[in-house]
C-alpha cells in the first residue's frame, strides 16, 4: 500500500501527452511577451498595493525594505527550479504536476489540494483589496457601498459598532473575471497585457514623485527593536527586530505570488522549452526591483501609525492624499489603476486555478467535471464556475487578512517541494533534455527550502495550524476519492 501511494507518473507520458495536442485540448496560444505581461499581470497587486501597508503596520515597520528583499531571494532560488521543470514539463499544473513525477501521488495530490490556497484563496484575498479600493473610486462620485456590505461578518466599523454581512462588490468581481475566463485564454491574455502596462506605469510614478516626499524620521530606526504588536482583532505579532523581518517577508511573499501562475499555462505556450523561463524568471527580476524601490518609498513617505489607523484600506492613496501635496489627481489615478491592476491579479489567479485542478481531473484524482473542455471556446468552463463559487465564500464571508496569510502559507509549502522535486529528478533521471538548468544545484534548491521555510516560520502558529487542518481536509479527499479513481490504480500501476 505505502509504495502505490509513491508511484509516479512517467515523465516520458507526460512530454507525449503535451506533445499530442489532441483534438478538444487546451490551445497553444502564448508567447513569450504574453507569458512575462502574465507574470507580471499575476505579481503586481494586492501583495503590493495592500500587504505591504500591512507589514509595516503590524511586523516591520521600515524593515519592510528589507522582508521585500528576503522573499525575493526565496523566490528567486524557487523561479529557478520552477523554471527548469516548466522548461522541462510544458504541461498545465506547475507544482502539482512536478510533484507527481518526481514525489509520487500523495506528494502531488497534497501541493494540488495545496495550491488551492494560493490561487483560489488568492483570488478570494485581491478581490477583498479589490472592493476596499472599488469603494475609493465610488468616492469621487459621491457614492459608496454600506460597510456592511463590503466586509465579512467577522469585521466591524471601529468608530460606528457596524458588522458586516457580506462583501458583495468582491463576489461581483470574481463572477465577471471568471466569465471572461470562460471565453478564452487568449483573450484574458490580451486584456491582461493592456492592464500590466498601466499597473507598472502607476508603480514607476509613485516611485518618482514619491520619493521627493520620503520624510527620514519614518525610516529611523530602520530596523524597529523588537517588541510584540496586537492588531484590533486581538491577534499578536512579532514587531520589530529578526522575527519581524521574517515575519513581514512571509506577509508581502504574497506580493510575489504569481511567477510561478506562469507555468500552469505550459501547455498553452507556444514555445514553451524557450518562452517558458523567460515568463518566470522576467516578471520576478521585474517585480522585486519595483518592489523594494516602492516599499522604500511608501514606508518613508507614512508613518507607521497612519498604516495602523486611518490608512488601513488603501493604504498608497490614502498616503498619496495625505503626504503628497499638489497630487490629488495622482491618487484618483493611482486607485483607478489598481482597481484594474487587481482585476488582472484576480484573472491570473483564476486562470491557475482551473489548470492545475484540469491536469488533476485527467490524472483521475478529481471529478471528470474539472477537466470539461467548452465546445466553442476550449476552456475548462465548469471548474471555472465552481471555483467561482468556492472563491465567493472566502471573499464574502472572511477578513483580508486571514484570507491573505493563508495564501502565503500554501505557496511557501508548494515551493519547498518544487525546490525539492527539481534536486530529486536531477539524481533520478540525469539524462532527461532540459532546455533551462537551474544553475548550482543542490545549492540553489536547498536555499530555496530554507528561505521559504524561514517565511513559514515566521508566519506563526496560527498560519501553522490552518495549514496542517487544510491539508488533513484534502487527505480525506484523497482517500474517499482520489485514490480509487486515479488513472494510475486503474491501471495497475
Amino acid at each position: 500500500m505505502a509504495g502505490s501511494l509513491f508511484r509516479t507518473k512517467s515523465i516520458d507520458r507526460l512530454m507525449a501527452q503535451g506533445a499530442s495536442n489532441v483534438e478538444g485540448g487546451l490551445k497553444r496560444t502564448l508567447g513569450s511577451f504574453a507569458l512575462v505581461a502574465l507574470g507580471i499581470g499575476a505579481i503586481i497587486g494586492a501583495g503590493l498595493f495592500v500587504r505591504t501597508a500591512a507589514a509595516i503596520a503590524e511586523r516591520a515597520g521600515p524593515s519592510v525594505t528589507i522582508a521585500f528583499i528576503v522573499a525575493g531571494v526565496g523566490c528567486a532560488f524557487a523561479g529557478l527550479c520552477y523554471a527548469e521543470f516548466a522548461s522541462m514539463i510544458p504541461i498545465a499544473g506547475s507544482a502539482y504536476t512536478y510533484s507527481y513525477v518526481t514525489m509520487g501521488e500523495l506528494v502531488a495530490w497534497i501541493i494540488g489540494w495545496d495550491l488551492v490556497l494560493e490561487y483560489a484563496v488568492g483570488a478570494a484575498t485581491v478581490a477583498i483589496a479589490w472592493s476596499e479600493y472599488f469603494n475609493k473610486v465610488l468616492e469621487y462620485f459621491g457614492l459608496h457601498v454600506p460597510y456592511q456590505w463590503c466586509h465579512s461578518p467577522w469585521e466591524t466599523m471601529q468608530t460606528t459598532g457596524v458588522h458586516g454581512i457580506m462583501n458583495v462588490p468582491a463576489i461581483a468581481i470574481l463572477f465577471l473575471l471568471s466569465l471572461l475566463l470562460v471565453r478564452g485564454t487568449q483573450e484574458s491574455a490580451w486584456v491582461n497585457s493592456l492592464i500590466v502596462v498601466t499597473k507598472v506605469s502607476i508603480v514607476i510614478l509613485v516611485i518618482v514623485i514619491g520619493w521627493g516626499f520620503i520624510n527620514p524620521a519614518n525610516h529611523h530606526p530602520f530596523i524597529p527593536a523588537a517588541t510584540t504588536y496586537t492588531t484590533p482583532e486581538g491577534v499578536t505579532h512579532p514587531y520589530g527586530g529578526i522575527m519581524g523581518i521574517l515575519g513581514a517577508a512571509g506577509v508581502v511573499f504574497f506580493a510575489f505570488i504569481g511567477f510561478d501562475a506562469v507555468s500552469t499555462a505550459a501547455q498553452e505556450a507556444k514555445n514553451p522549452e524557450r518562452d517558458m523561463p523567460i515568463g518566470i524568471l522576467g516578471s520576478l527580476v521585474i517585480c522585486t526591483l519595483l518592489y523594494v524601490l516602492f516599499s522604500y518609498v511608501l514606508s518613508g513617505v507614512a508613518t507607521v501609525e497612519d498604516f495602523r489607523t486611518a490608512g488601513k484600506e488603501a493604504s498608497v492613496t490614502f498616503a498619496i492624499a495625505k503626504y503628497m501635496t499638489g497630487y490629488a489627481w495622482l491618487a484618483k489615478f493611482v486607485t483607478v489603476a489598481i482597481l484594474a491592476g487587481f482585476s488582472s491579479v484576480i484573472l491570473v489567479m483564476l486562470l491557475g486555478q482551473s489548470r492545475v485542478f484540469y491536469s488533476m481531473s485527467v490524472d483521475g484524482l478529481v471529478p471528470k467535471v474539472f477537466s470539461d473542455v467548452h465546445p466553442k471556446f476550449k476552456t475548462p468552463w465548469k471548474s471555472n464556475m465552481l471555483f467561482f463559487l468556492l472563491t465567493a465564500v472566502f471573499a464574502g464571508f472572511i477578513p483580508g487578512d486571514i484570507v491573505g496569510e493563508m495564501t502565503s502559507i500554501g505557496t511557501l509549502f508548494a515551493f519547498i517541494l518544487v525546490c525539492a522535486g527539481v534536486w530529486i529528478l536531477r539524481v533520478r533521471r540525469p539524462e532527461l533534455p532540459r532546455a533551462f538548468r537551474a544553475p548550482m544545484v543542490p545549492v540553489v534548491s536547498t536555499l530555496g527550502i530554507v528561505v521559504c521555510g524561514a517565511m513559514i516560520y515566521g508566519l506563526g502558529w496560527t498560519n501553522w495550524l490552518r495549514l496542517i487542518v487544510w491539508l488533513a481536509i484534502g487527505l480525506v479527499f484523497y482517500f474517499g476519492y482520489g485514490r480509487s479513481h486515479s488513472l494510475l490504480t486503474k491501471e495497475g500501476a
